[in-house]
């Protein structure tokens, strides 16, 4: 029989690992939509603007050209999360 200190620790364990497993995953949401509005950021009008998909999936979530240059820049920036406003230095490639 586990003593009560093993109890506790599995127990915190437990809580811990089950709250990362329901944590909700860093993704686009309207708020980034909003924001990019607020912010005057012309390009971003829906999830296409940043995805293939017109309604992006948690486990399928494809990125376009500006989506790549936002994940890329967040790892640059060695930031938690994308911020939308980073898009007023995005330079779209020229059209082919």
């Amino acid at each position: 029989m586990p003593s009560h200190k093993q109890a506790a620790i599995g127990l915190a364990f437990g809580v811990v690992v089950g709250s990362l497993a329901f944590a909700p995953p860093a993704r686009a949401t309207m708020d980034l939509q909003k924001k990019a509005k607020e912010a005057g950021i012309a390009a971003v009008t829906s999830c296409q603007s940043c995805h293939v998909a017109k309604m992006p999936k948690k486990d399928a979530h494809e990125l376009n050209e500006m989506g790549q240059w936002l994940a890329k820049e967040k790892d640059t920036r060695k930031a938690k999360d994308i911020d939308v406003t980073w898009l007023k230095s995005y330079t779209p490639p020229p059209a082919k």
